[in-house]
């Protein structure tokens, strides 16, 4: 099986490139991963209605690394990068609008 192909949209690179140094190389190499592991256990899927796209929040210390996986295309698509709290989700639909 090939690997999957990562994308990171526009916000969610702004978010990586503003994260402290240490926290900053830590999500880029589980991003990294995802296109070898799109579900690793340290994942969790979204329960959310109205969305046929497979979305994960990856835990990473205290932030969220959510992202779409599609099997059918072989993509992960990284769209957020928040810190936990105070980050409720409460912008995912707004975010998810991006990724369609």
């Amino acid at each position: 099986m090939s690997g999957y192909k990562v994308y990171i949209t526009p916000i969610a690179f702004k978010e990586i490139k503003s994260l402290p140094g240490h926290v900053r190389q830590s999500v880029r190499r589980a991003i990294g991963d995802l296109s070898a592991s799109p579900r690793p256990s340290q994942s969790e899927g979204l329960n959310l209605p109205d969305v046929e796209t497979e979305i994960r929040r990856l835990r990473l210390d205290k932030w969220r690394v959510l992202y779409a996986v599609s099997d059918k295309e072989l993509t992960v698509d990284v769209f957020a990068v928040r810190k936990r709290p105070p980050y409720d989700y409460g912008d995912l639909d707004a975010l998810l609008q991006d990724i369609k």
